[in-house]
């Protein structure tokens, strides 16, 4: 009689799961690095608005413009903004190099805690970065959110889901 599972399943079983978090974790960085880049937060027909520039098509032509100054666009948010969104993509950055380099180095049990407080803290990052934006931006203005805005929600998901994983899976590992 055996006492458990195949030691081979269970190392697969491992290695498929830690691919899958490896995965997870880039598709968070990429749609991080989308948000944050992209000019897409803030659209109107005529208007792309990203938390770094606006773009205002006229005659068939995107202009490039600098954002609103004003009660419109209170700077200190806009920096926050900004900041939040830089530092959520750096965090997660150095999350996935800190997984890869706990694989090798650290003891089962201590493995993925690091991992998982840097992404912890990119998620909040980009929670910040979003719900100030959602506050303190385009309240008056006929418009929608655009595809960088909603990705970057969408990589809140990620990167929380993903340092959840991280944390379960220290534990298991221990």
């Amino acid at each position: 009689m055996e006492n458990g599972p195949n030691p081979v399943i269970r190392t697969v079983t491992m290695l498929i799961l830690l691919a899958v978090i490896f995965a997870v974790h880039i598709i968070g960085i990429v749609l991080l690095l989308v948000a944050t880049i992209d000019n897409a937060w803030w659209m109107t027909q005529n208007v792309s608005t990203d938390v770094w520039f606006r773009w205002v098509q006229q005659g068939g032509v995107w202009n490039h413009t600098d954002l609103p100054s004003g009660t419109s666009y209170p700077q200190e948010y806009l920096q926050a903004v900004q900041a939040c969104s830089v530092l959520a993509c750096i965090f997660s950055i150095l999350g996935v190099f800190v997984f890869v380099a706990q694989l090798f180095t650290l003891e089962k049990g201590q493995r993925f805690t690091i991992s998982g407080v840097f992404q912890f803290i990119a998620c909040l990052c980009i929670m910040v970065a979003a719900s100030i934006y959602t506050d303190r931006f385009h309240l008056n203005e006929n418009g929608w959110y655009g595809h960088s805005f909603i990705l970057a929600w969408i990589s809140f998901g990620l990167t929380f889901i993903s340092s959840i994983i991280y944390f379960v899976l220290r534990k298991k590992t221990a």
